[in-house]
């Protein structure tokens, strides 16, 4: 049973003032595993105070200061690897295999990133006769999934401290056993005192109060679009930058002119993978009228070959995170059944040879409408619903006929085809081909539209979204050259 009761702030492990249990509960077997003590308004506090007072010679750092703090971070965060894989198979319930694979490397990989970036990042610019520098923002509020708790923890917290800002994270509840691990990592690579500092909490309590905290400079989400929005009013009142990568329902249109036979395997897999709980799942699968009986049958052969178990059994898919998305995703899969859909694979319950655990069937649903639930809203969880296209403007159309714009899949065989039809599309990123099944390009701008969110992560656009223009006029713009 693990115990979390202290929070990192100051450069210290600390009692918290808030005393709420929570209780954390392994989704594979259903047992409690360890138990956390949520943090206050007075936690926030305390953590925020630290912060702004790191800031004030933090941000006086020098590149290579930042890079030796991140050179040693990312050595930390490697010998904890594979602490990192048991931590988040047993808080999240992510097959062994995927966490060692996939979860556990890509906090280190995107520190390495924001390390590479540092090295030759330009944070001084001539701009006709001034000179535009780029400064750490300040006070930096993060607010974390559980999903992808590693890898999205150091997507937010990495360029946040190459770039001089200071930190107060607050990750998920739900996801804290890998937080632990980092916050253990960033005390070993020996950052100062206050210049990162983690709470626990939920977003009602511990999330609205650094929201709207005044001496916070920015806030970082990671979420729901409900979620989002709420960080987003609550911020407003203090005129704070908000980055949020919130919700999607992406598309994935297969050409006619693509490969069914890996396209449509590729797109089941794709939207399944981590049991549906990923913001980019292409859960949209748009198909040519004129073949849709064929993509129905592959994407029925592709979900009866994905199987689904504990985390060590080898299995494609674990459970879902908890209970309550458990109960989500069947009160979804029904209102698919009730609003008429069909079908092609799955359907509620839980799959056969599994009576405990939170574990969900891989369903795909035909015979869709675009005003049903299931094709409007994200489930998180392994949903997939095929919609029918005419011809490519129809499809362009359909997969623009959403809230969201997070990401988007395209499938054929013309590149210059491919490439016209994404200028087309509202997404952050398009992925053509099967790009990007996991993690295309870690360096590349991640991010959405509408209400999947503003701003991007990841290499140097994540070390725009830290930082602030500053003008010097009247500097002797040939000194800096």
């Amino acid at each position: 049973m693990r115990e979390l009761s202290n929070f990192y702030v100051d450069g210290a492990w600390i009692s918290p003032s808030g005393q709420a249990i929570f209780d954390i509960v392994n989704p594979a077997t259903e047992a409690t595993s360890g138990h956390l003590v949520l943090g206050d308004v007075r936690d926030v506090e305390t953590a925020v105070d630290a912060a702004r007072r790191a800031f004030r010679t933090y941000r006086r750092t020098t590149r290579e200061d930042r890079i030796a703090l991140l050179e040693r971070l990312v050595a930390a965060l490697a010998r904890r690897t594979d602490e990192m894989a048991a931590a988040v198979t047993e808080e999240m319930g992510s097959p062994a295999w995927f966490s060692r694979d996939v979860q556990a490397p890509a906090g280190q990989l995107h520190t390495q990133i924001a390390l590479d970036t540092l090295r030759t990042y330009p944070f001084e610019q001539v701009v006709g006769r001034t000179l535009v520098c780029q400064e750490p923002i300040g006070v930096c509020a993060l607010v974390t999934p559980w999903n992808f708790p590693a890898g999205t923890i150091m997507t937010k917290l990495a360029p946040a401290l190459a770039t001089g800002c200071t930190v107060v994270l607050k990750p998920s509840e739900y996801a804290p056993y890998s937080a632990r691990l980092i916050a253990e990592a960033v005390d070993e690579a020996g950052f100062p005192p206050g210049v990162f500092n983690m709470i626990f909490g939920d977003g009602p309590t511990v999330g609205a109060a650094l929201s709207s905290h005044p001496d916070v400079a920015m806030v970082s989400i990671t979420g729901s679009t409900r979620a989002g929005v709420d960080v987003g009013r609550r911020a407003a009142e203090t005129v704070k930058r908000v980055h949020q990568e919130l919700g999607g329902k992406s598309p994935n249109i297969v050409l006619e002119s693509a490969d069914f036979a890996t396209s449509i395997p590729h797109a089941v897999q794709s939207a399944m993978m981590n049991s549906g709980q990923g913001c980019v799942a292409p859960t949209r699968l748009l198909v040519p009228a004129s073949r849709r009986a064929e993509a129905e049958r592959l994407a029925a052969e592709a979900a009866a070959a994905i199987t689904v178990g504990p985390p060590a059994s080898g299995a494609l898919l674990g459970p879902l995170v908890n209970a309550a998305q458990w109960r989500r995703v069947q009160d979804m899969i029904q209102s698919g059944l009730d609003d008429g859909a069909r079908l092609v694979a799955g359907g509620p319950g839980l799959p056969e040879g599994l009576d405990r655990g939170y574990f969900a069937r891989p369903t795909i649903f035909t015979d869709t409408r675009p005003d049903m639930t299931v094709v409007r809203e994200e489930i998180f969880g392994p949903v997939l619903v095929i919609q029918e296209f005419t011809d490519v403007e129809d499809a362009i159309e359909k997969a623009n006929d959403t809230p969201y714009g997070l990401a988007a899949y395209l499938h054929g065989a013309d590149l210059e085809e491919l490439r016209d039809i994404a200028s087309q599309l509202f997404a952050g990123q398009v992925h053509l081909n099967g790009a990007g099944r996991q993690i295309a390009d870690p360096a590349a701008p991640f991010g959405g539209v509408k209400q999947s969110g503003n701003g991007r992560e990841r290499g140097p656009a994540a070390f725009e979204a830290y930082t602030e223009m500053k003008s010097y006029l009247g500097y002797p713009t040939t000194a800096v050259a």
